[in-house]
């Protein structure tokens, strides 16, 4: 792990890129949706709910796959694999998340407040949950942002969003599916954990994951409007500019971990690391636990963090003292570290960084890979980790703009366009 100097650095990884423009990226407008309204076969049922956890339970730990592939030591060469549309005519995707039940479906989050169903090829006409009657306004960066299940989904059916409510405050809820149809959420079902006010309407965060230590962790962005002016990323009286950590199978309606570093003062207990922008999209590699966060930047420089598997809390990248690697303002704090990126990228490249996840499927020229793109450019770069060194390469232009990333049961990974489309990385 590598820390800050408390003087402005230079860049230490120096990432080999074709400079370009940022794209000016309008909404064109969705097309219209044609669904099939038969639900797919053989989709397990969840047990029925549970109205609250069980007293005391342990936390569930998010299974790790049962292969073990060698990770590859040099990117493969591009050309050989493509992404392949495999779904459109969606409205403002930005999420796309497995429940992993074993149904093979997955689930997509529109910004405007409904998750879809895409089962056996068919993008099923009633939203799995529509949120639209709570969630407001999905301009700027509001909008239904997150989606997680529980670790024991199939068990509880439990699953938990982040959306920006009527009044444009984030709220974290926990939701069941329905005994009765495994394809229906019940929006009756919610219970808030989190209200968390917003002082502006931009840098939301919105990513919801479950980690290994089957603890959910939220990424929640600094508030809002340009250099965090309120200063929030770097204090702990606030979720803003933070990542937190609740334990949501004790308490009500969740409890602390007790190893989250403010567990005992000093700060809000839920937080368990902090000094973000706007962290749009974080992931835990399923084979290793690894943590890679994309904080979107301010004017310069985008940026990749890593965080290896067991890492403690307490952490702080650094936000609004550096931008990436660089300094922005203000006097670093003498007494704690900050965590430098592994990759950054200049505004020269792109505009905002859209983080991804590592490859984990059946091809092994991905394997350990972790994809992440730009939303104005299109580019698509890998980051491989090679005996110690860091390296990123731009590998596919995605052609739209990347809103988010996503991970099928087996590993296989897709990535999702604001126009409404899906695409799966594949052999050509």
């Amino acid at each position: 792990m590598t820390y800050k100097s408390p003087l402005p650095v230079t860049l230490a990884l120096a990432l080999i890129l074709a400079a370009c423009a940022p794209a000016s990226t309008p909404d064109p407008g969705p097309p219209p949706v044609s669904t099939p309204s038969q639900a797919p076969s053989q989709v397990p049922s969840p047990l029925p709910p549970t109205e609250s956890p069980a007293p005391n339970a342990t936390p569930s730990p998010v299974p790790s796959p049962t292969l073990t592939p060698q990770p590859a030591t040099t990117f493969p060469d591009p050309g050989a694999f493509a992404w392949v549309e495999v779904l459109s005519g969606l409205q403002r995707p930005v999420d796309l998340q497995n429940a992993g039940d074993g149904s093979g479906r997955l689930f997509i989050v529109e910004k405007a407040g409904r998750i879809r169903v895409f089962a056996d090829g068919q993008l099923l006409a009633t939203p799995f949950l529509d949120l639209t009657d709570r969630v407001g306004s999905s301009a700027n960066e509001q909008g239904l942002l997150g989606l997680a299940f529980h670790p024991r989904y199939l068990e509880n059916g439990r699953f938990f969003v982040n959306y920006t409510d009527l009044n444009g405050n984030t709220v974290i809820a926990r939701f069941n599916v329905t005994a009765a149809d495994p394809n229906q959420a019940n929006p009756a079902s919610e219970t808030v954990l989190l209200r968390v006010q917003q002082p502006y309407r931009n840098h939301n965060g919105g990513m919801v994951a479950f980690g290994p230590d089957g603890y959910l962790y939220l990424g929640l962005g600094d508030g809002g409007s340009a250099g965090d002016p309120l200063g929030y990323a770097q204090v702990t009286d606030t979720y803003l500019g933070k990542i937190l950590r609740l334990d949501v199978d004790n308490g009500d309606p969740y409890a602390i971990p007790p190893d989250n570093p403010f567990a005992g003062g000093g700060g809000f207990p839920e937080i368990w690391a902090y000094g973000l922008r706007n962290p749009w999209r974080f992931s835990f590699d399923p084979l290793t636990g690894d943590l890679f966060i994309a904080d979107v930047g301010q004017n310069k420089w985008e940026e990749i963090n890593f965080l290896p598997a067991g890492s403690t809390g307490r952490l702080n990248f650094g936000w609004n003292i550096y931008e990436g690697l660089h300094h922005y303002q203000g006097e670093p704090q003498m007494n704690f570290p900050y965590i430098d990126p592994v990759a950054e990228y200049s505004h020269q490249v792109g505009c905002s960084v859209t983080g991804g996840y590592v490859y984990r499927g059946a091809m092994p020229e991905w394997q350990g890979i972790y994809f992440y793109a730009d939303y104005c450019s299109g580019h698509i770069w890998g980051l491989l980790n090679v005996e110690g060194q860091w390296q990123a390469q731009v590998l596919f232009e995605a052609g739209v703009s990347v809103t988010s990333f996503g991970m099928d049961e087996s590993g296989e990974i897709f990535f999702v366009g604001d126009n409404g489309q899906i695409f799966r990385l594949a052999e050509r």
